[in-house]
């Protein structure tokens, strides 16, 4: 899957476990370290940077979901295989 489309579902996933994602654009801020979740009246945002690579962005997503149980939600079988593989990198269990 290219990197674009993965970004794309991840996003949507996103969505559909109520995490809102905002990209904001930070002068004097490395894209690559800006982002992180947080809540924000008692809604989780995922903040990332506007500049920083598809990469890292997927990266960052896919960190913010490992708290989510996805199981009984459908996903495309690469976004799923994505999401069991970065898991099983970090010796979460699946």
């Amino acid at each position: 899957m290219i990197q674009e489309e993965l970004l794309k579902q991840l996003e949507e996933l996103a969505g559909r476990v109520n995490v809102t994602i905002r990209y904001e654009s930070l002068k004097n801020e490395d894209p690559s370290t800006f982002g992180g979740l947080c809540r924000v009246k008692e809604q989780l945002v995922l903040f990332l940077h506007a500049k920083a690579t598809v990469k890292r962005k997927i990266e960052m997503i896919t960190e913010a979901l490992k708290r989510y149980d996805v199981d009984e939600i459908y996903l495309r079988p690469a976004l799923r295989e994505h999401l069991k593989k970065d898991r099983s990198l970090d010796g979460d269990p699946v």
